[in-house]
């Protein structure tokens, strides 16, 4: 099982409802990957300079980001996922769907990245289908 701990920078908030689709999202993914035990994530919404600053020391990239994931090698915690609610809502915009459906995505996405999921190693259909699959069992589709 997946036990979010979810945080906000100062200025960012979010709705109790995100706050309840990311514990659903947790289940879910524990569920589709098998997870044996039991393991905290820390979800945490930021703005973008603080993401872009994240994303320049740690990626060598001087811009915001949607999400950064950083896995732990620590017992029952599985790591963090940072999410940037202003790029968040650009692209939820952009997409053409709501910004519920984004944050659903990018959590799903980091997640996988903390799971050991790589876009950039492995098949990007890969990661992409366990995503789909993940939000369709949840009623969170595309549009």
């Amino acid at each position: 099982m997946l036990y979010p701990i979810i945080e906000e920078i100062e200025g960012i908030e979010i709705t109790a409802e995100i706050e309840e689709l990311i514990n659903k999202i947790c289940r879910q993914v524990a569920e589709e990957e098998a997870i044996n035990g039991e393991y905290e994530v820390n979800i945490i919404f930021v703005d973008d300079p603080f993401i872009q600053n994240l994303n320049s020391r740690f990626r060598g990239k001087d811009c915001p980001t949607d999400v950064l994931s950083f896995p732990f090698d620590t017992p029952e915690f599985l790591g963090e996922v940072y999410i940037s609610l202003e790029t968040a809502k650009r692209q939820a915009e952009e997409y053409n769907h709501t910004l519920t459906r984004e944050i659903a995505f990018l959590t799903v996405h980091g997640l996988l990245h903390l799971l050991g999921y790589d876009h950039n190693d492995q098949p990007n259909e890969l990661m992409r289908e366990k995503e789909e699959k993940i939000l369709s069992s949840l009623g969170i589709v595309r549009g």
